[in-house]
């Protein structure tokens, strides 16, 4: 089953604690709401399974719709329904970030700015340094504790979230935790540098083709693509077409041969399709399609997800409202 209770927290970052080696080290960060509540974010910095060592990304200029629906308070704990459309996070479905582009990082090693702990504290020291930044943090809520101290910052009552990783295609160990919609991750807003910041945290284990409503791992899929192994990907959108233009997509095949795209599809930020036109794509060519219904460009922000045939991702945008207002340009991704 998905996770009991999945939502984000925004508050303001006031304290953190790096755990030593243990049997579930943890970076730890207080958060406190603009109530006066305090939570403890726990964030997981090494996995219990082998390899131990977690897959991370940061994007120091995220721009996604997701942001749009963030309370843009510290409001404390908001629990968000797990279905695209609004600010819930999936990994795979939302088009965040580029898989390829995570790397492996060690929990916790000697020296400075070369493991886990490392990277989270630069960013978290910026936000308790700042005394506007908001903190987003997504995952599991636990709490509250009623009469029982937080363990690690000592507040009353005990209080937090974690699961601050994605949360889906696992193991046969965690399996149960597994659903859609649901993944976790860290989101900083710097309003006076009009900047979002997006950490991004997987397991190695978990698998990135996953069922579209359970989130199982999918039988026989491939493993998280390398950095530009993409048989064809999504080159370009326009999103406003001036006047009574088309709203179109262009694919690019940048392998080294031709792609039969029949059976292949575009959805859409809702999931509606477009399937592609039967026959070879040569290499290096460029397709054009005029999109129609029911796959929707929105103008308030959207996704684009290329599939294939067997109806796994092969290639995955998303834009802003704020790109999307440009009457009459191409987005390029």
């Amino acid at each position: 089953m998905p996770l009991k209770s999945y939502g984000v927290l925004a508050g303001r970052a006031v304290d953190s604690r790096r755990e030593g080696s243990m049997d579930s080290p943890h970076y730890q960060i207080h958060l406190v709401d603009q109530a006066g509540t305090s939570y403890r974010v726990a964030v997981n910095v090494e996995s219990q399974q082998a390899p131990s060592e977690l897959l991370y990304l940061a994007d120091e200029d995220f721009r996604h719709p997701a942001v749009q629906a963030l309370p843009q308070a510290a409001g404390g704990w908001t629990a968000l329904p797990s279905r695209p459309g609004g600010a819930a996070l999936d990994y795979i479905r939302g088009n965040l970030f580029d898989p390829a582009g995570m790397r492996i990082i060690p929990p916790d090693l000697p020296g400075v700015d070369n493991d886990l702990a490392d990277k989270l504290d630069h960013y978290i020291q910026r936000a308790i340094a700042d005394p506007a930044a908001i903190v987003y943090a997504f995952g599991e809520r636990w709490g509250p504790e009623s009469g029982t101290p937080d363990k690690v910052f000592g507040f009353r009552p005990g209080n937090g979230v974690h699961d601050i990783h994605m949360n889906q295609g696992n193991s046969r160990q965690f399996r149960g935790d597994d659903g859609v919609w649901q993944d976790g991750g860290v989101i900083l807003h710097f309003p006076a540098e009009s900047r979002w910041v997006a950490i991004f945290l997987a397991f190695q284990s978990q698998s990135w083709h996953t069922d579209d409503i359970t989130g199982h791992t999918l039988p026989e899929t491939p493993v998280r693509p390398g950095k530009g192994e993409e048989p064809v990907r999504i080159l370009a959108a326009l999103v406003n077409p001036a006047g009574s233009g088309s709203e179109t997509v262009t694919l690019l095949n940048a392998s080294p041969g031709p792609v039969d795209l029949a059976g292949w599809s575009l959805v859409d930020r809702q999931k509606n399709p477009f399937p592609l036109p039967a026959g070879p794509l040569a290499s290096g060519d460029t397709l054009a399609l005029a999109i129609g219904s029911p796959f929707e460009l929105g103008d308030g922000g959207g996704a684009i997800t290329l599939l294939d045939a067997a109806g796994l991702k092969v290639h995955g945008v998303s834009y802003t409202a704020a790109q999307a207002r440009r009457e009459g340009w191409t987005i390029t991704f």
